[in-house]
C-alpha cells in the first residue's frame, strides 16, 4: 500500500488546461526518461491553441506556421503542410 492507502499510481504530470481537463499525459515506465523539451513543447502549442484557435502541426514551434481549422481546410491540410516542415 501506496502513502494516503491508495493501491495504484496517482495521476500527475499532467497537462490540464484552465477550465481543469486534462489535455495530455504521458505514460512511461520507471526505466524510460522523459523528453522534457517536447514537454515544454506541448505546452507551448496548448497554450497557442487555446489562444488562437488555430491547430498547431506536429513538431509545432512557436512562430512556425499553424492551420486554421474550418472549411477551407478540409482536405487540403498536405497541401498547406509537409511532415518536412516539422524538423
Amino acid at each position: 500500500m501506496v502513502e494516503g492507502g491508495v493501491p495504484f499510481p496517482m495521476l500527475s504530470d499532467s497537462l490540464i488546461d484552465p477550465d481543469g481537463v486534462i489535455q495530455a499525459m504521458e505514460i512511461l515506465t520507471p526505466p524510460v526518461g522523459r523528453n522534457v523539451a517536447e514537454l515544454i513543447r506541448q505546452v507551448k502549442a496548448f497554450q497557442h491553441v487555446r489562444e488562437t484557435s488555430e491547430a498547431t502541426p506536429s513538431g509545432w514551434q512557436p512562430g512556425k506556421l499553424t492551420l486554421k481549422p474550418g472549411p477551407d481546410l478540409v482536405g487540403k491540410v498536405w497541401d498547406v503542410w509537409k511532415p518536412d516542415m516539422a524538423f
